[in-house]
């Protein structure tokens, strides 16, 4: 099996993945229902392996693997999350792949100063690769759900979206593009909130305690030399060259935080489709008409008629997209400066040609991103990087 079939079988459990390790579960279970000629290894919680993790309990269970909580007896019982394979050499293979994007980011990042996850081990247990990772909290997207979809701050967008860029922009320093940027892949270091009552919407509203949030879920990065499968990212927050098939890199990441931060800000995804079509009438309805030189280009002529979008704003279809979607800057919330910076850093990342998109290191230099520079040494780290 080619890795980007590895990648393709591989994506749906680490989605599974980075959405178990986003909840806490204090349910413990006694005996591994699962049999051993399923694949997935046959334990009970307290069973220790590799006489250093003791299980305490099921985070999750995909059709790859499971992930469980353990106990790191060698780290000061520290808690951790392993992430258990099946016992089948495609998975094997599959997890391998991600491993190595994994011991390169630690590499390069022994200090975790960039906001990656990090991994703590691996091994080979009986024929079962387990990768030992840092346990985290809710994902951002966990969290806007348990708040009904309440938009969080702009001091807190501005804080999660400096986080995102500086550890995105590490990988593409170290070559490496993410390709499937989402809030389900962001996730809260410690997710403890605030609650306050709000009168008007009769209703609580959290606030969550520390933005400092982990990207996870390096299941399918592709370094620069790789092979580039045709199609990468979840639909919601796929950049416009690879639903064209034009090709990627770097810059589809940037389309997908662009895409990110405003469902931070709005409380909604910005593009909810699952239609090419579609979602490139929703495109041009947000930015204006698709560049020609694209339409050209693109090998998708079907999704075009004398090189403009065959679309029809007066189908039902059409008509759903004119009543929903507006062009970008009529989502501005507020005629406050900060506002008008984030719309302007938004418009950059969400600009149409790849080679034209706003980079991530001009990204952390935007105004938008300013009181957060002055003193930081976060920033100072990435002003040594980026120059």
């Amino acid at each position: 099996m080619g890795k980007t079939e590895l990648y393709s079988v591989y994506k749906s459990f680490l989605d599974c993945i980075c959405l178990c390790l986003s909840r806490s579960s204090s349910e413990g279970r006694g005996k591994n229902e699962k049999a051993p000629d399923d694949g997935h290894l046959a334990y009970q919680n307290g069973d220790v392996l590799q006489e250093r993790y003791e299980v305490i309990s099921l985070l999750g269970e995909g059709t790859f693997g499971k992930v469980v909580r353990c106990v790191d007896h060698r780290r000061a019982g520290a808690r951790v999350a392993l992430k258990i394979i099946k016992n089948m050499e495609k998975y094997r293979q599959a997890a391998k792949l991600e491993i190595n994007v994994l011991e390169k980011i630690k590499e390069k990042d022994p200090h975790n100063k960039h906001q990656c996850v990090q991994m703590l081990d691996w091994f080979d247990y009986h024929g079962h690769v387990c990768i030992s990772m840092e346990l985290l909290a809710l994902s951002t997207f966990d969290f806007l759900k348990g708040n009904s979809f309440l938009p969080y701050c702009m001091d807190h967008i501005r804080q999660m979206g400096y986080q995102i860029c500086l550890a995105v922009n590490f990988l593409h320093i170290n070559k490496l593009t993410h390709t499937d940027l989402k809030p389900e892949n962001i996730l809260f270091v410690n997710s403890d909130y605030t609650i306050t009552y709000n009168a008007e919407k009769k209703r609580d509203e959290r606030k969550v305690k520390d933005t400092t949030v982990r990207l996870v879920d390096f299941g399918s990065a592709t370094f620069d030399h790789e092979h580039h499968s045709t199609i990468i990212s979840t639909r919601h927050y796929r950049a416009p060259e690879v639903i064209l098939e034009l090709g990627w890199s770097h810059p589809c990441d940037v389309w997908s935080i662009g895409c990110i931060l405003f469902e931070y800000y709005e409380g909604f995804t910005l593009y909810q489709t699952h239609d090419n079509q579609e979602h490139l009438a929703m495109m041009e309805r947000v930015r204006g008409p698709l560049p020609s030189t694209m339409i050209c280009k693109t090998r998708k002529q079907k999704y075009f008629h004398r090189r403009r979008l065959d679309w029809n704003d007066n189908s039902k279809a059409g008509r759903y997209v004119k009543d929903h979607i507006k062009p970008l800057w009529r989502y501005r919330l507020s005629e406050a400066k900060e506002h008008h910076q984030f719309f302007d850093l938004l418009e950059k990342m969400l600009e149409y040609e790849p080679s034209k998109r706003l980079s991530l290191s001009s990204a952390l230099r935007h105004p938008f991103f300013l009181p957060l520079r002055r003193g930081s040494k976060a920033w100072e780290s990435t002003r040594n990087i980026c120059r």
